[in-house]
């Protein structure tokens, strides 16, 4: 056999794999009602804000810093 009717073949077979997957995913979606996909969000939602309140504010790192400055004092020697 060919390489080439290979490839086909296995192309084929993947974009079949996928297709059986992404239906699957929606069959899956499409199980909730409005009202659960609302209290989904609603509950994610509260998880997510809760973090943010109890994370503090990450140092920026020294890295990122000396970047600054350095484009800062090329900046400033045009000048």
């Amino acid at each position: 056999m060919r390489p080439w009717k290979l490839l086909g073949l296995a192309g084929l077979a993947g974009v079949a794999a996928t297709g059986a997957v992404l239906a699957r995913n929606e069959r899956q979606r499409r199980a909730y009602s409005p009202d659960d996909v609302r209290a989904r969000l609603h509950e994610r939602h509260a998880a997510l804000a809760s973090a943010e309140d109890e994370a503090p504010e990450p140092a920026p790192s020294a890295e990122l810093v000396a970047g600054r400055r350095h484009r800062l004092a090329r900046l400033l020697r045009r000048n």
